[in-house]
């Protein structure tokens, strides 16, 4: 077979078993077998086993779960009710002031968190029954903490920036930095839209919130004040060449574990078993993902589809730009349908070469990705975001989320656009800190 047809084939088989209800690191593993089994024969399952054990035993990955458990050790506990309310009583009084407070609660929960879905879990359970019962329409109540959870996996920690980095070899610290500036962005686009939106719509609700007197906006700073620092203090460790990614992680989750276990006094065993459980799952289900991940590019090099889809590419002769744009479209596509984590460690094999030839800089380019993965988790039909909020408030129809989330697709497309115009956004703090890439 061609390498074009046993592509076809192949991508066809994982879309069936996809769309069976599969689940992802299956539906990988499987379509990646059968396309082996069928080009190579049964020889080619000798070297199964170690493809997909290598997938995962890179020690840098040890960082993973540990990020997760901050997550999960923040998630379990009432930091994201009190971090909404700190925000809400500082910027309650402000025309579509609750939507601000969502934006922001949802960027500082990122920063303790690295993940999406937990993101849109712990501040939606508060901000969209408070937004309801103050008044909001139902698509500006779920579209922005939607949107404001995909913040999780650009602002450092990111799960999504560690994957890259593993699999393009890539320096974590500098892509984490990369991060910061871009998701500060996208934060501040978000706001500056609600803002404009509640404006424009004649949204003023300040009538109906609570007058807090300054006493009572400070009071409400303690229980968040910790969790700031713990993030401050991770990125500090990590970037002022005192730990690597995995030490800090190991680090940052023992401090999370023990400041929410006094603040919110979780002396006993039942919590803590959930934080673990809960911690376990994720993890599990990223290494899968990522272990069969691995496997499905091992089918496509071994087939030469990857080789073949690059050098068609590299021979299109088109500008770099136009090249960037074709890139684009397809992460846009595939984020419909697959996570974040499977779409990198699938894709950075084939796209990681053709940007770097291109004269793009690869740590500018992981934001662009990011992004994409961003919008990928608030588009349907796989829109990871779309489900969590789904749960969270099931009275509200998906098409009503899906109406309010749409502002917030365009205003992170604009993001892109002007990441391409001013790269420097992305650039400029790593090479500040860490010198230029030599």
């Amino acid at each position: 077979m061609t390498p074009v047809l046993s592509g076809t084939l192949l991508m066809l088989g994982l879309l069936a078993l996809l769309a069976s209800g599969m689940p992802i690191a299956f539906a990988l593993g499987l379509a990646a077998l059968g396309g082996l089994l069928l080009a190579k024969g049964p020889g080619v399952t000798d070297v199964l086993a170690e493809t997909i054990f290598g997938g995962i035993a890179n020690l840098a990955y040890v960082s993973i779960p540990m990020f997760v458990l901050m997550g999960a050790a923040v998630a379990a506990t009432p930091a994201g009710r009190d971090l909404y309310s700190a925000l809400d009583r500082w910027l309650g009084r402000v025309p579509g002031g609750l939507v601000l407070s969502n934006i922001g609660a949802c960027a500082v929960f990122a920063g303790m968190t690295g993940s999406s879905p937990a993101t849109c879990a712990a501040i939606g359970k508060m901000g969209i029954p408070e937004m309801l019962k103050r008044g909001y329409p139902a698509s500006v109540a779920t579209g922005s903490i939607c949107a404001g959870g995909t913040l999780g996996i650009l602002i450092p920690p990111s799960v999504t920036m560690i994957v890259y980095g593993i699999a393009t070899e890539s320096s974590i610290g500098r892509l984490f930095l990369a991060g910061v500036m871009p998701g500060l962005m996208l934060t501040a686009m978000f706001m500056a839209w609600a803002l404009y939106d509640c404006w424009r719509k004649g949204y003023r609700f300040d009538d109906m919130g609570k007058r807090y007197s300054l006493a009572e906006k400070f009071a409400a700073l303690p229980r968040v004040a910790p969790f700031i620092i713990i993030i401050v203090g991770t990125l500090y460790v990590l970037y002022g060449g005192i730990a690597t990614p995995s030490e800090a992680a190991g680090a940052g989750a023992l401090i999370t574990l023990l400041t929410v276990t006094l603040i919110y006094r979780l002396f006993t065993l039942k919590p803590h078993l959930g934080i673990f459980q809960s911690t376990m799952k994720e993890s599990v289900m990223i290494m899968m993902i990522m272990a069969a991940a691995e496997l499905f590019a091992f089918a496509l090099s071994s087939l030469f589809i990857t080789q073949t889809v690059a050098q068609s590419i590299a021979g299109l002769g088109v500008n770099k730009w136009v090249l960037l744009a074709i890139v684009n479209v397809f992460l846009l596509v595939s984020g419909m349908f697959l996570p974040p984590v499977a779409i990198i460690v699938m894709s950075a094999p084939l796209l990681f070469p053709i940007i770097t030839q291109a004269g793009f800089d690869p740590y500018w380019f992981a934001v662009i990705l990011t992004i994409n993965m961003e919008i990928g988790l608030i588009t349907p039909p796989v829109g990871l975001n779309l489900f969590v909020i789904n749960a969270i408030a099931p009275d509200v129809p998906t098409r009503e989320v899906l109406w309010g989330s749409l502002p917030y697709v365009l205003v992170m497309m604009l993001g892109i656009v002007i990441l391409c115009i001013f790269p420097e956004i992305a650039t400029w703090l790593p090479n500040y800190v860490m010198g230029p890439i030599k």
